[in-house]
């Protein structure tokens, strides 16, 4: 129930005393703010087992309690009345009460109206909550009911319509069974309608998106992992440009997804939803969708030699790519076993990468269109892009925190969702116990940067040539083997997906290219879509 406030000394709306008006210059904030309000509706209902006087204004629902006026000479009854009130833009659904019989043909008598209330909790995790109105009088409950109704159509920002992808194969194959028994009662009781497609395999998603029918959907929502969640985006993204007829081998600057995006956390990490809701929580991020939260997000694109491989959050070069490399080849494992068992195995055989690194450090007055017409750092000119070379463990690249349960501060803690740049983390060659020192501090609060053996910027633009002759073969038992020359490829963790490059990588930030479900409470700073549950 949400927390009442104090109001002043009130008597029985029926027979009883005015109640005693606040000194002028003195009425309470609310009560001022309630003052100012429209009053829609007023009336009668029980609320917690007692009489109150309900008042609809254009924002709040508030409630008073009745009492009777204390008699004379009896100190047992107290003046103080408490007062309480919700937001209406943080009820995301109305139902009339009826009382049902196990042999009743009707629809049963009404009792009075049930509001569902998104209520915020503890560590930006929501939670679904009621509100009932009771009152036996059915025309008296309709106009009410009616009223609400309409109130709620109001939030245009609030879908009414979602495409679900579903991938049944996420984590221990708990997708299924998460969507149906969590998400799907709350999308029904908000009269979401909603069109569920099972992917059958890796891909599937993609191919849908770039042939399905979307123009009657509000948003589309993915429940999986990360790697499912990366394949929707990107799917999002890609159609977006062939929509606007852009050349997709080469998306210099990519047009915004056109529909928003929702995450259902049903993965092994899950840190697209946990970097975007702050807490990987199911109901936490169906009630976000519920809602019509949206926060615009930073895309990268991936691309080598001219041509565009892939849209993305995040990426790892060197042992982040080989450990995910190493760990595909145990995909009969379970999703924390084998991710367990590749990162042990890659650093019992760590080996730097030889690489050169060149970037393009934030600037805030410098746009993507003057960055275009600078030329590139291999041409010779210095412009203001930096390079460094040499042997790396690993390059992280992140436009997103990337948090999760192992990481609580997130593998990029210096970074946000929408503020225009990504975090590049170089690890440069240092002894193992070193380089696993920096690893376990993802899981404390210490800073895991504090080594002279790592650099880190915050930059737009980053250019990885790798420089080995060789590539990588994971599917060896006994260790690193060297591939041919002529197959040389080098593994790359985007999104905890793997993607195999044969030459240099280039990745550009995409300031709020896409639109997501959803954004950490303590970031959403635009009023139209903050939310401020109770």
């Amino acid at each position: 129930m949400p927390r009442g406030r104090r109001g002043s000394r009130v008597s029985a709306l029926e027979g009883g005393r005015e109640e005693e008006a606040p000194a002028a210059g003195l009425q309470p904030p609310a009560e001022a703010e309630a003052a100012a309000e429209r009053t829609l509706l007023r009336g009668i209902f029980e609320v917690s087992g007692g009489g109150c006087d309900v008042v609809l204004g254009e924002r709040t629902l508030r409630w008073r309690p009745i009492r009777p006026e204390r008699p004379a000479g009896n100190s047992k009854f107290s003046l103080l009345c408490k007062e309480d009130s919700i937001e209406l833009q943080d009820v995301f659904s109305v139902k009339l009460k009826r009382r049902h019989s196990f042999k009743q043909q009707t629809r049963g008598t009404v009792l009075g109206i049930t509001l569902f209330i998104c209520l915020k909790k503890e560590q930006n995790k929501l939670k679904d909550s009621t509100l009932d109105l009771i009152n036996y009088s059915e025309d008296h409950c309709d106009i009410w009911f009616r009223e609400l109704k309409k109130m709620l159509a109001g939030f245009s920002s609030r879908p009414k319509s979602l495409k679900i992808f579903l991938n049944p194969q996420s984590h221990k194959k708990e997708a299924s069974q998460v969507y149906y028994e969590k998400v799907e009662p709350l999308l029904k009781l908000a009269g979401i309608e909603t069109d569920v497609t099972v992917t059958e395999y890796k891909g599937h998603a993609l191919s849908l998106l770039q042939e399905c029918e979307l123009q009657g959907f509000d948003g589309v929502v993915c429940v999986g992992g990360d790697g499912s969640a990366s394949e929707v985006a990107h799917g999002l993204l890609l159609r977006a440009q062939e929509s606007a007829g852009m050349h997709t081998d080469q998306v210099f600057t990519p047009v915004r997804a056109q529909l928003p995006l929702g995450l259902i956390p049903a993965g092994s990490t899950n840190v697209l939803a946990h970097s975007l809701h702050g807490i990987s929580h199911v109901v936490t991020a169906t009630l976000h969708i519920i809602m019509g939260h949206i926060q615009p997000v930073d895309v990268c694109t991936f691309s080598t030699t001219g041509k565009l491989l892939r849209f993305g959050f995040s990426a790892m070069f060197g042992f982040g790519g080989r450990s995910l490399a190493l760990a595909e080849n145990y995909r009969w494992m379970s999703p924390s076993k084998r991710r367990d068992f590749a990162v042990i195995k890659t650093l019992a055989r760590l080996k730097p990468e030889d690489c050169e690194i060149s970037f393009l450090p934030l600037s805030s007055s410098q746009d993507e269109g003057e960055r275009m017409e600078q030329e590139s750092p291999k041409s010779g000119c210095n412009g203001q892009w930096q390079t460094v070379q040499g042997q790396f463990l690993n390059v992280s690249i992140m436009a997103i925190p990337c948090l999760c349960a192992v990481a609580p501060r997130g593998l990029a803690p210096n970074t946000r969702l929408n503020n225009g740049s990504m975090s590049l983390i170089i690890v440069r060659n240092t002894s193992r116990p070193e380089f696993i020192k920096h690893l376990k501090r993802y899981t404390s609060v210490k800073n895991q940067f504090n080594f002279p053996f790592i650099e880190t910027y915050n930059v737009e633009e980053v250019k990885v040539y790798p420089r080995n002759t060789v590539g990588y073969n994971p599917g060896e038992e006994d260790g690193s083997q060297e591939m041919p020359s002529g197959n040389t490829t080098f593994p790359w963790n985007v999104d905890g997906d793997l993607m195999e490059v044969a030459s240099e990588v280039h990745v550009r930030l995409h300031p709020g290219c896409i639109s997501f479900y959803g954004g950490i409470m303590e970031e959403m700073n635009d009023s139209k879509v903050t939310c401020n549950c109770l």
